[in-house]
């Protein structure tokens, strides 16, 4: 288990409602994925979401940028709700940025060009300005010697470090965060997870699914625990890692905490 050293400041802006996830539910076909999530982020607020694989984690952060379609209840997203509005989808996907667990980075551009196609494309920002955005945040993640590179020449920590970057460059309000150290050699997950500490000091609304626990006792002002699609648990995380209320949190937290 990889141990971050120093809590970071609580940035959190009180009254300041981003998120707003109310009755919300999922199905795959019959399979109930999601069920009656009700969750409200505030801006600036940092929130570690864990549980057992299947537990509908990573589902329920896919939900807020319509990477999935929730069929029932209410995602509202900095006063913009998610429906089948096209307009309103892209809106709230360029006010979230997503950091998967395998990248998903284009491998036949350069670092370089893979940060500023969203911003070129999308924000329609001019060549020149996007690619000073982008090495300023490539500084930022201490990769910036990398930007002519291919993916492929990269190991997986920088190439994490490089998709937390080109989020970044779309200067989004929010981050999701789906497992980001889960396919990185053990050697390389402290240096994603100093990067993200890095944003959370600076105030980053984060959602970060992980079982990377001294992140969450650290950095985290939530932890949620989710079993069979329902939050189950959540609390901070001195009471959630010290105080656990419910059953299926503690034999969760005996198997994980060593």
């Amino acid at each position: 288990m990889t141990q971050t050293t120093e809590a970071v400041d609580n940035g959190i802006k009180e009254n300041d409602t981003i998120i707003k996830i109310a009755g919300m539910h999922k199905w795959y076909g019959d399979f109930h994925v999601l069920q009656d999530v009700n969750l409200d982020v505030a801006r600036g607020e940092r929130i570690v979401i864990c549980g057992p694989s299947g537990s509908g984690k990573s589902t329920l952060i896919r939900c807020i940028n319509r990477l999935e379609e929730h069929q029932r209840g209410k995602i509202i997203v900095d006063g913009t709700e998610l429906t089948n509005d096209l307009k309103n989808i892209e809106k709230i996907r360029t006010e979230v940025g997503m950091v998967f667990q395998h990248f998903n980075l284009f491998p036949h551009l350069t670092i370089l060009e893979n940060l500023t196609l969203g911003p070129i494309w999308v924000r329609k920002t001019p060549k020149r300005e996007a690619e000073e955005t982008a090495m300023a945040f490539l500084e930022k993640v201490h990769i910036a010697e990398q930007a002519q590179k291919y993916p492929g020449q990269l190991s997986g920590g920088q190439q994490q470090r490089v998709a937390i970057a080109r989020s970044l460059c779309m200067k989004p309000n929010v981050l999701l965060f789906d497992e980001p150290t889960s396919a990185l050699d053990p050697e390389m997950v402290k240096e994603v997870l100093d990067v993200m500490i890095s944003l959370a000091r600076e105030g980053m609304t984060m959602l970060v699914v992980t079982h990377e626990m001294g992140f969450a006792k650290s950095v985290a002002h939530r932890v949620l625990f989710m079993d069979y699609g329902r939050i189950v648990e959540e609390n901070t995380p001195e009471e959630f890692f010290e105080n656990p209320q419910h059953d299926r949190t503690k034999l969760f937290l005996s198997q994980i905490l060593h």
